[in-house]
């Protein structure tokens, strides 16, 4: 009866702890390997990976923020992101997929009920759209290409490993209590420091083969802070919002990380720099 009974106890906070990070690690390593492999890949599988990342994002973003009528305006809103998808695997000019993306948008806005909940369905858009389109830019881009979306890669995911290890060992004074109460200073800076090191040997080990960053190495490291940065400040971004809606995860789609939004709010924040990049040299060059 007592080893019955020592069976039947909950297992301990340190064991639950230790399997939530097993199946966190498990994740992280399916879903590192499933990019790079969508990475090498590219075109239109590429494409429609990135797609499906975004819907999943405008569904759990408004999902979040108790839009209605919910499933009218994500199905607006989810067409809206294909055909963002198709026109850029058509080629078509920049005009005309932002013409058409803002002609979605407004449908979706119009269907949507509530002045409030209208600013939520054009943020969930906005937001969906830089994910869905900025990386099979950069990974047709003649002088970014597979690297520079390697590098997106490597400074978000060093920045969030790191932040998590670091955070956990070192502890010290909180980042920003009133929005994740977990994060630190010292996680901070170890995210910073380990993004600006992936960022940069990813550079270096493209240029041992043939392949290089139009920015140069100090370029690079410099580049790679500043996008080490606003990738914990997306991930903090993030936290605002499932605090406001009163949530713990985006969703439970991915076991021990949460849902798809949950994972790509640090590298959103990455992707919005390297659009604010394009989008000047489109416009000045």
């Amino acid at each position: 009866m007592v080893a019955d009974q020592g069976s039947s106890l909950p297992s301990s906070p340190k064991s639950a702890s230790s399997k939530e990070l097993t199946r966190r690690i498990l994740s992280a390593v399916v879903m590192i390997a499933l990019a790079l492999v969508m990475a090498y890949w590219g075109g239109w599988p590429f494409a429609l990976f990135w797609l499906a990342a975004g819907i999943a994002i405008m569904v759990e973003w408004t999902d979040m923020t108790g839009i209605e009528p919910r499933r009218l305006v994500q199905a607006i809103l989810g067409s809206g992101l294909a055909i963002l998808t198709l026109l850029f695997l058509a080629d078509a000019s920049f005009g005309l997929g932002a013409a058409a993306g803002l002609a979605f948008l407004a449908a979706g806005v119009l269907a949507t009920k509530g002045a409030s909940n209208k600013k939520w369905a054009t943020s969930s858009f906005l937001y969906a759209s830089l994910i869905v389109l900025v990386p099979p830019i950069v990974r047709d881009h003649l002088e970014l290409g597979i690297l520079g979306l390697l590098w997106m890669f490597a400074v978000v995911w060093a920045t969030d490993i790191a932040a998590y290890f670091t955070g956990r060992t070192f502890g010290g004074p909180k980042l920003c209590p009133s929005i994740s109460p977990k994060k630190t200073w010292s996680g901070f800076i170890g995210g910073v420091v380990a993004g600006a090191l992936g960022g940069v040997l990813v550079a270096w080990a493209g240029e041992k083969y043939g392949l290089s960053l139009p920015f140069g190495l100090l370029g690079t490291a410099i580049i790679s802070v500043i996008a080490s940065v606003a990738s914990q400040i997306g991930d903090l971004g993030e936290s605002a919002l499932k605090r406001h809606c009163n949530v713990k995860d985006s969703s439970h789609l991915i076991p021990g990380h949460g849902g798809v939004m949950d994972r790509l709010d640090g590298f959103w924040a990455v992707c919005l720099i390297v659009a604010a990049v394009l989008l000047t040299i489109h416009f000045t060059a």
